[in-house]
């Protein structure tokens, strides 16, 4: 008896317009390439990518590091809309689609952009780094054992890669360049979780109260919508606004910063 002869399966031809601009290059100017590719099974946007730049152009330039959604080094505009280029399957985008570099960011050239610059300066500007109660650890000490849901819950806040999506599609930074955004935001959520950290509200009032900080949120929310980890953003924005609000209202009964900070202490309004 013969074998039935399986049809082969017919991949759909792609056409993927870059953006190609070398800002170390004087003689380079913006402009949208495109190239074909044939589709091929369970084909993502990083596979995509280095079968072109592998095989077709070996100037491209683009970020890639762990391929698995974790460095977040591939985050770039697709299709107008930021996200990971390693955890986005061909499959799901037309078959003429465009790719570019994400906003707010220093581009080093076509999709590649220097997020680690911008997230360096957002965390030197959030102190985000746990201030201990202790200014000398003792090592020999047995660690004090955190409450399991407690450590769940900073876990969940811990797990932002750094991408910049959700900067890329923010409104507001768009306007205000020194706005710290989702992540910004969701650092100092996450550190005022943690039991460790001696700082108080007030503390973090003077990092992120103003509308460089929490207030200058448009509520637009796109950096929920955009994580690619499924952060809670939209949650912690609207807890700490209010946390903050209350910090910060006339003849409310502050609290003040920790005395190492050496503030003037706030007197209440009569």
């Amino acid at each position: 008896m013969s074998q039935q002869v399986q049809p082969t399966k017919k991949h759909r031809l792609l056409k993927i317009s870059i953006l190609r601009y070398n800002p170390q290059d004087p003689e380079s100017v913006p402009h949208m390439q495109t190239y074909e590719l044939e589709e091929s099974d369970s084909m993502t946007l990083f596979i995509a990518l280095n079968e072109l730049r592998d095989h077709q152009d070996p100037t491209l330039q683009f970020d890639f590091v762990c391929r698995a959604g974790i460095c977040g080094s591939c985050a770039m505009m697709i299709n107008g809309k930021p996200g990971l280029a390693c955890r986005t399957l061909t499959r799901d985008l037309p078959t003429e689609f465009t790719l570019a570099p994400l906003p707010a960011f220093e581009l080093i050239g076509d999709l590649s952009v220097n997020t680690g610059k911008w997230m360096r300066n957002m965390s030197e500007r959030m102190e985000a780094w746990v201030h201990m109660k202790e200014e000398e650890v003792d090592l020999r000490k047995k660690e004090v054992p955190m409450d399991p849901q407690l450590a769940e819950d900073i876990y969940v806040l811990d797990r932002c890669v750094e991408c910049g999506c959700c900067i890329a599609g923010c409104g507001t930074v768009r306007i205000r360049p020194d706005f710290v955004g989702g992540v910004g935001i969701n650092r100092i959520a996450r550190f005022r979780l943690d039991p460790r950290d001696d700082r108080n509200d007030a503390d973090y009032y003077e990092v992120i109260g103003d509308d460089s900080g929490v207030f200058g949120c448009m509520s637009l929310l796109a950096c929920h919508d955009f994580c690619p980890k499924d952060l809670p953003l939209k949650t912690q924005i609207a807890f700490i606004r209010r946390k903050m609000a209350e910090q910060g209202m006339r003849g409310y009964d502050k609290v003040l910063p920790t005395p190492k900070k050496k503030a003037i202490p706030i007197k209440p309004v009569k």
